[in-house]
């Protein structure tokens, strides 16, 4: 008998694509408008193998349908589909059961191939019980993780995956791409939600007090330790320790770090009794890890125990379809902050924004907008504020930078272009067209002139007859 997919949506054409490629691909399906009719059909006796449920819909929502199939068959595999793909979507349908999350729009090879995965693992799995009810309410994400681009949607579903998880995790990323914000996203809808968030970067304490503050002393413990103090781990006891800038930590600590995430117990300093806790941690870097245990400067093990779920993410330059969503929120944040009127970026500004490359990534983004409106004379905030603001903040050529914004895309677009061919070796041959174009640009501004070339260049003019070849020496200067 071929598995049964309810496929429930009350998008038609949605609904329509979804259930042929799944019938194509041999499944027998049933295409419902709504969770009611889906309800409905199961309670007259239908049998559902696997469920494809949108989430917003009118009667009774996908979240709440989920619930709904959870309280019948805790083993009915549930893929949950949204345009909406925020972290509170994503963690919500995780936390009620969901085997999976879809993002719109799909390919759809993509529920093809999940409905053979979920059926085969439902075919072999031991049925589980029902996990706990949450009544958790579903906060209002912080402005700063927000974005739909494809990044940032797999990123989401990632967070509302592994928030239901009692599992390390470590969250990588440059500077300013938000990891304390994905690290309190993560707590805030998992099942430790209503104990304690404690975050702790351990690159801003001393070394030889570091210790001190996460795992706390007693009185007398040392000089100026007039009275027992607790340290960051007691305070997070039953909730989440976020452990920020973790490649930094001194050896030593290192190593009593590893004792309790093994054994969740630890000594106060200057302590005798065993404290014991049960913390979930989650640990960040902008650091390569794996590079820091090969110089020797951290614990093999100790990367292993933190470790085991892994987020990366993406710096704001790789996710420019994002710029204008999260502008337009610190604009709106900033301008509520200073009590101003609504201000907003003109069209050309928020190109500007998209051109930079954002090397302090979102916190950079979201001071420049600050700044922006502190500083605009009117509503609409225009691409020269823009330049200004970029000038004054340190970065070359902005404004007048545009064509260098515009070479560097067109670079970006050539080697995209020749990975998503799959060239092979091409580095080489880009550079050589690099190097080519610049001095042969130079050359023809000088009118052959290769001294003069050569200086405002800032090479030898030797350098500009080799590059160029026999045939491309220019005029002798006379």
């Amino acid at each position: 008998m071929s598995p049964r997919i309810f496929v429930v949506d009350d998008d038609r054409t949605v609904r329509f694509v979804l259930a042929e490629a799944l019938r194509d691909a041999g499944f027998a399906v049933q295409a419902f408008d709504s969770a009611d009719a889906a309800l409905a059909a199961l309670a007259a006796g239908e049998r559902a193998d696997l469920v494809f449920t949108d989430v917003r819909m009118p009667g009774t929502g996908g979240l709440d349908f989920l619930e709904a199939l959870r309280r019948r068959d805790a083993t009915l595999p549930v893929v949950v589909m949204s345009a909406y793909t925020d972290v509170a979507t994503t963690a919500g349908a995780f936390r009620g059961g969901a085997r999976d999350y879809l993002p719109k729009p799909f390919d759809l090879d993509a529920p093809v191939q999940l409905a053979r995965d979920l059926l085969k693992a439902r075919d072999g799995a031991v049925a589980k019980a029902a996990g706990s009810e949450s009544t958790l309410p579903e906060p209002e994400g912080p402005p700063q993780l927000v974005g739909g681009s494809a990044p940032m949607r797999d990123l989401f579903r990632a967070i509302g995956r592994y928030a239901q998880l009692p599992l390390a995790v470590l969250v990588t990323g440059e500077t300013g791409t938000g990891k304390e914000l994905v690290a309190r996203a993560l707590h805030a809808e998992s099942p430790r939600a209503t104990r304690p968030f404690v975050a702790l970067n351990t690159a801003a304490i001393p070394a030889e007090l570091l210790e001190s503050e996460l795992f706390g002393h007693e009185a007398g413990a040392f000089t100026g330790a007039t009275k027992r103090h607790i340290g960051r781990f007691e305070q997070a006891d039953g909730g989440t320790l976020f452990l920020d800038e973790i490649g930094d930590m001194p050896a030593g600590l290192q190593t009593r770090l590893l004792r309790v995430l093994a054994e969740g117990e630890f000594f106060r300093v200057g302590g005798r009794e065993l404290i014991r806790v049960d913390v979930r941690v989650i640990a960040a870097t902008h650091q390569d890890l794996a590079a820091r245990v090969r110089e020797g400067r951290f614990r093999e093990d100790l990367l292993h125990r933190l470790d085991v779920l892994r987020l990366s993410l993406p710096p704001l330059r790789e996710r420019r379809e994002d710029i204008p969503l999260l502008a337009a929120r610190f604009i709106n944040e900033a301008a509520q902050a200073m009590g101003f009127g609504p201000r907003r970026l003109a069209t050309a500004a928020v190109e500007r924004l998209q051109q930079h490359a954002f090397p302090g990534n979102v916190r950079e983004l979201r001071n420049l907008c600050f700044r922006l409106v502190a500083l605009a004379a009117g509503e609409r905030i225009p691409a020269a504020a823009v330049d200004a603001a970029l000038r004054d903040a340190g970065v070359v050529n902005a404004g007048s930078g545009e064509p260098d914004s515009a070479w560097r895309q067109a670079l970006e677009a050539a080697v995209q272009a020749r990975l998503a061919q799959g060239a092979q070796g091409f580095a080489e041959a880009l550079r050589e067209s690099f190097d080519e174009t610049l001095l042969a640009t130079a050359l023809a501004h000088h009118r052959g002139h290769r001294q003069r070339a050569a200086e405002q260049l800032g090479i030898g003019r030797n350098t500009v007859a080799r590059k160029l070849g026999p045939g491309r020496r220019g005029r002798k200067p006379g």
